[in-house]
């Protein structure tokens, strides 16, 4: 209701004044989720590949390889994203339990840290009687209050751990691929690493430049910081492969 009087009042203004610029919306708290996924397979995969082929591993070898690496890391990163989610959802959900029985049992110490809460926010001391009265009639009022504010969760932002899941596991997937494929089309290793690092760039390039979108930050700065730690990190994984493969020799 708010924000629709917010988006009225805008509309009715001349001149620039009329644009309206709308939040993300409900996937802001899974992006988080969606740039790691697919990072870090266009980064691990690449630095995985570069240290097979230092090392001195065929085409097909790097293939089996790659295959093996992105199914591994796909299964662990959405594994290690549904437990570490659900975990922190366990946590929560007994923390307000815990919470509901303070308000009970103990609405006054409760109240009293409400109270902290706003003046620590600047809430003139003339008002907080006032606002804190307001959420003393409804214990669901005072229980959102002490959601948002002492646990810093609204529930808009809360995430699914399937959700969670299924992004980090299929992008960390989708991030493996300009890394592996080269080498299911080409038997020089070589020809096979430069095409992957090249698809990884344009890859990584474009995560910072949608990451940039969301942030609003500068799109060239993003996607080349993305680019830069890659390509530091696939450098060293190849000389560390080279270094490794001639010792095996």
């Amino acid at each position: 209701m708010i924000e629709t009087h917010a988006v009225d009042t805008l509309a009715s203004m001349p001149g620039d004044a009329m644009t309206y610029e709308p939040h993300i919306g409900d996937t802001r708290q899974y992006w988080r989720d969606i740039v790691l996924g697919v990072n870090d397979g266009l980064v691990s995969m690449l630095l995985l590949v570069a240290g097979v082929v230092g090392g001195g591993l065929n085409a097909g070898q790097v293939l089996l390889t790659g295959v093996a690496g992105a199914i591994a890391g796909a299964v662990s990163m959405a594994a290690g994203e549904y437990l570490a989610t659900k975990s922190q959802e366990e946590v929560l959900d007994s923390e307000l339990e815990l919470e509901r029985i303070h308000i009970r049992d103990h609405r006054e110490m409760e109240l009293d840290q409400l109270r902290g809460i706003f003046a620590d926010m600047g809430v003139a001391a003339a008002d907080l009687d006032g606002i804190v009265a307001a959420f003393d009639r409804s214990d669901s009022a005072l229980l959102n209050a002490m959601k948002a504010l002492e646990f810093g969760v609204v529930d808009s932002e809360r995430r699914s751990p399937i959700k969670a899941m299924v992004f980090s596991g299929l992008l960390f997937m989708a991030g493996s691929l300009p890394s592996v494929v080269p080498f299911a089309v080409t038997t020089d290793t070589r020809t096979g690493l430069i095409w992957a690092a090249g698809l990884a760039a344009i890859g990584l390039f474009l995560v910072g430049v949608a990451k940039a979108r969301v942030t609003r930050g500068n799109f060239a700065t993003a996607g080349l910081e993305n680019m830069a730690i890659a390509g530091l990190g696939g450098i060293v994984a190849y000389f560390v492969g080279d270094l490794v493969g001639a010792q095996l020799v």
